[in-house]
This record gives structure tokens, sequence and C-alpha cells, in this order.
């Protein structure tokens, strides 16, 4: 179906975009536009921009044509899907996490939060952001995959310690996610020329926060990719599907690559082209495991379904 390659070409897109977003703040370019928000240095379109100007700009771009997307996007399922359907309402959670993701980025512009800005509110505005970022992906992946296959009614009834134990999951990958913008942004803000001098600035009692914050993220990453990979062994054993089973072996090959990937970019000091596949990587983990969550409950959903026929067809099954 159209409309489904549309989505997934959409969340694809957004993933770019995302990724070029990070780049600007690794390459110290976010003060490109100065701190004028929608134009750019006061101008609709800067002429005789310097490097910086072209990247902040370009992000903007791209940025906007991602709003227009989303809402090609809510427009279509509108059209497409009936009321009450799941791509609609996942569709308009796009669209309300696309205008908080605008609203956010241009809070960071009015108030400077950019270049080498060394202050805590650059750092919970940077968390702010990486937390909606990764709902917004959410979002719009959950728009494309119940638009994939035929409509699945999902319910968070009778699923035991399924939903619970996803959500604290969940909870872990946005709180690793958080301290892992706020180590890049002590990378970038205070680059070491080895990895003892790094060390060393983390734990110095005279360190700025940002420093001494930066040691949260590689302490966090083993524990919540532990919970993460328990969390898709016991999903793939208690909902027997494919996708479960697919998903599930995703979370857990992508952790593995994740913790790999985070480990030679500490010991290489965090240069950006590996910065740029971390979080890459950090947003196709967090993306598989909210599909292992639907996929999770639509197996539930059928099973309760069956159970539920067969009852209605023979009395004597309720009844054992």
């Amino acid at each position: 179906m159209r409309f489904t390659k549309y989505a997934w070409a959409v969340l694809a897109y957004n993933l770019l975009v995302v990724l070029w977003g990070a780049y600007v703040r690794a390459s110290g370019s976010g003060a490109g536009c100065g701190s004028h928000w929608p134009l750019c240095n006061g101008e609709t379109i800067p002429r005789a921009a310097e490097i910086a100007t072209i990247i902040e700009f370009t992000h903007r771009l791209t940025s906007g044509l991602a709003l227009i997307s989303v809402v090609v996007l809510l427009v279509w399922a509108f059209k497409r899907f009936e009321k009450g359907s799941l791509v609609r309402k996942c569709a308009v959670l796009s669209v309300v996490f696309m205008l908080l993701e605008a609203a956010i980025g241009a809070g960071i512009v009015l108030f400077e939060y950019v270049a080498e800005n060394k202050s805590i509110a650059r750092a919970l505005f940077m968390s702010v952001h990486l937390v909606n970022t990764f709902l917004l992906l959410a979002a719009i992946a959950l728009t494309a995959w119940f638009a994939s296959a035929k409509e699945t009614v999902i319910t968070f009834r009778k699923q035991g310690l399924v939903v619970p134990a996803f959500l604290i999951g969940f909870l872990a990958m946005l709180l690793l996610g958080v301290s892992g913008a706020v180590a890049a942004l002590g990378d970038t803000l205070f680059p070491a020329n080895s990895l003892s001098e790094g060390i060393a600035q983390d734990f110095s009692s005279t360190a700025h926060i940002l420093l001494r914050l930066r040691i949260v993220h590689p302490f966090l990453a083993p524990f919540v990719t532990v919970y993460a990979v328990v969390l898709a062994v016991i999903a793939n054993v208690s909902r027997p599907s494919v996708w479960v089973r697919r998903w599930s072996f995703a979370v857990v090959g992508l952790i593995v690559v994740q913790l790999s990937v985070g480990l030679i970019n500490l010991v290489l000091l965090a240069p950006v082209p590996l910065q740029l596949i971390h979080l890459l990587l950090a947003d196709f983990t967090w993306l598989s495991l909210v599909l292992l969550f639907a996929s999770s409950l639509e197996q539930m959903q059928e099973v309760f379904e069956t159970t539920k026929s067969k009852q209605s067809l023979n009395p004597q099954f309720s009844q054992q």
C-alpha cells in the first residue's frame, strides 16, 4: 500500500534529520544562524554564508520538510483509515511531537543554548529534545507498523506484567539516551587529548558539571542493556510469533553492536562520525524495542480473540 511505504519513508527521512541535527551540535554550528528563528541571521535565505551557517540553515530546511512530511502523513491517515484507527492516533501523535520538536529547537536557538554555551540549562534543553525525538520516531514508526498489515485492536488489559515491564524498559532507554546526549555535549565542549586525561576530567573535584555528569552514561549502559536483552528474551518466549521473534533478535543484535561501538567511541575520544553512528544505533535500538512491544500486544490480542471465539462456539470450552 502506498500509505505504508510513505510512512516508512517518513521515518527514514526523520532519522536522517535527527543525525544532521546531531552533526550541527558536534560540529559547533548551532550558532550558524545567530539567535534568529525562524529567520537565519535576520534573512530568509542567508547570503555569503559561512560553513557553520550553511550547516545550520540546511538543518532548518530539512526540519521544515520533516514537519510537512508528518502533516501529509496525518491528512492521508484520516482519509485512508476509519475513525478510532490506531494509524490515525499515531499519526496525530507524530504531528504533536513534531510541533514540540520545532518549539524546543526554536528555544535552543533563541536562548542561545548553542556553540560554546556550557550552561546546565543547555543540557536540560538537550535532554528534553532527545526524549521528544525518541517519542516522535516511535509515533511515526507505529503509524507505519499498524498500517503495514490489517488493523490490529490492541488492549492494555489482561496483559499481565508485559506492559509495566516494557514501560520500565522504555523509561530506562530514555534515561540512557539523555545521559548519552549529556555525555556527547561534554565531549564537544571539553575535548580531551587522551583517554586518561578524559577520565581525570570526569573525576576532578573542580571539573565542570557537564564533565562530572559524563560518567553517568557508561555506568548506566550495562544495566539498561542487560534489562533490554532480558525483556526481549522473555517476550520471545512468552509471545511466540514471527514478528516478536524478529524484533527480539533485532533488539539483542543492535545492543551488542551498540555496546561495541560505544566502547570504541570512548577509546577514540568520541570522533564525530562515531558519535553519529552511535546515535543512529541508539535510534534503531529504541525503535526495535517499541515495535517489539507493539508486536507482543498484537500477539496477545490474537490469542485472546481466538479463546473468546472458541468459548462462544463451544460452551463447554469455557468451563474447562
